[in-house]
C-alpha cells in the first residue's frame, strides 16, 4: 500500500513539473475567409455571444464613431501571425495580406443596467485577399449563438432603453453586401474607413490607444504617437465647435463627399477634416446640409444609407456650427 501511494506521489509531482502540461493553450488561428458561419473563423473564444475576442486580434476604438441608429460597436483587427501594420502617415496604415477587420453592432437592452444583456445584430468583416479588400456581413440569430453569412441584407426589429429610461425601437437595416462599396469606396477600390491612425490617436482610460498599438508591436515604422495628428471627439466640450462639427462630418459624411468617393461627381461638397473650409463648399451648401440632415426621408436624408432615423445630437452640433458661418 505504501509503495502504491509513493508511486502516485511521484506521478503527481512529475505531472506538476512537466513543462508541457503548464504551457498555456493558445487560441486557434484566425481563419481569414468568408465561411458560412462566423464561428468557423475563430474570431471569438468561448461562448460566441459573449464577444470575447481572440488573443490573436486587438480591439480598437475611434475618437468620433459614426452614427448607426444608436447601436454600439465592437471593433478589432486580426493580423496574420508574425506580421504588423506599416506606418503610412496619419491615414490608413498598410495592412498585410490576409488582414481581417471586424465590426460588430449590438444594442444593450438597458443602458442603465448592462447586466440585463444585449442584442447582437450583425458583424461586418473586411478581409484583404490577393491585395484587395473584400467585404462580408454576418447576421446573428435570435439565440445569439451564431451568425451566418448574409449577403442580401435584412431588417431586424430591435428595442432598447436609453440612459434616461426612455424605450426606443427601430427596424434595424442590415445592409446588402453590395452596399458596403457605397461607403467604403475610394477611386473604385474597396477600402477600410475607421482605422486611420489619426482616428486612433486618443486616450482611453488614461492611456493613449495608438501608443499601446505601437508598444504591442502591431505597427512598424512608427515609434511615438505624438508624430500623428488626432481627430477630435465630437462630444469633447473642451474642443472648438468647428473642430467637433468637422470631425463629425468627416466620419459620417466624408467617405462619400470626398475625391474618389461615391458622391464625387454628384456633389461639390468635400467634407474631409483636413479640407480647408474655403475649399469644402460647406458655407455655400449650408442650407442644403441643414435640410438633408434635419429629418429622416429615405433617398433624400443624409447619410444616404446606414441609418433609419436622424441623430438628434449630431444634427444639433452641425446646425450650431452652420449657424456660425
Amino acid at each position: 500500500m505504501k509503495k502504491k501511494i509513493a508511486f502516485l506521489l511521484v506521478v503527481i509531482l512529475f505531472s506538476c513539473n512537466n513543462d508541457d502540461s503548464m504551457t498555456p493553450v493558445e487560441d486557434p488561428s484566425v481563419v481569414a475567409e468568408f465561411r458560412q458561419n462566423l464561428s468557423e473563423l475563430n474570431l471569438f473564444v468561448g461562448d460566441l455571444g459573449q464577444l470575447n475576442i481572440t488573443s490573436r486580434a486587438f480591439e480598437y476604438s475611434i475618437s468620433t464613431p459614426s452614427f448607426a441608429d444608436y447601436s454600439k460597436k465592437q471593433r478589432f483587427i486580426a493580423l496574420p501571425e508574425g506580421t504588423s501594420l506599416e506606418y503610412n502617415g496619419d491615414g490608413l496604415p498598410i495592412f498585410p495580406e490576409r488582414s481581417l477587420i471586424a465590426k460588430t453592432f449590438y444594442y444593450n437592452n438597458d443602458e442603465r443596467d448592462l447586466s440585463l444583456g444585449r442584442k447582437i445584430i450583425e458583424t461586418r468583416l473586411l478581409i484583404k485577399i490577393n491585395g484587395e479588400w473584400e467585404s462580408g456581413v454576418y447576421k446573428w440569430n435570435d439565440a445569439q449563438t451564431e451568425a451566418v453569412l448574409d449577403l442580401n441584407g435584412s431588417t431586424v426589429p430591435v428595442s432598447w432603453i436609453d440612459q434616461e429610461g426612455n424605450t426606443n425601437a427601430t427596424d434595424y437595416l442590415i445592409p446588402e453586401n453590395s452596399q458596403c462599396f457605397t461607403c467604403h469606396r475610394s477611386f473604385n477600390e474597396l477600402v477600410p474607413l475607421g482605422p486611420k491612425l489619426r482616428n486612433l490617436n486618443f486616450e482611453i482610460n488614461g492611456e493613449n490607444q495608438l501608443q499601446e498599438i505601437i508598444n504591442n508591436q502591431n505597427i512598424e515604422g512608427l515609434s511615438n504617437s505624438t508624430s500623428v495628428s488626432s481627430l477630435p471627439n465630437w462630444q469633447d466640450g473642451s474642443a472648438s465647435l468647428e473642430s467637433r462639427a468637422r470631425a463629425y462630418m468627416d466620419i459620417n459624411c466624408a467617405y462619400c463627399h470626398t475625391d474618389g468617393g461615391f458622391c464625387e461627381n454628384e456633389s461639390t461638397l468635400r467634407m474631409d477634416y483636413e479640407t480647408l473650409l474655403e475649399n469644402s463648399q460647406i458655407v455655400e451648401r449650408k442650407g442644403s446640409i441643414s435640410f438633408r440632415i434635419s429629418e429622416y426621408n429615405p433617398g433624400i436624408s443624409m447619410p444616404f444609407i446606414g441609418t433609419t432615423m436622424i441623430h438628434e445630437e449630431g444634427v444639433d452640433l452641425i446646425q450650431d456650427y452652420l449657424d456660425t458661418l
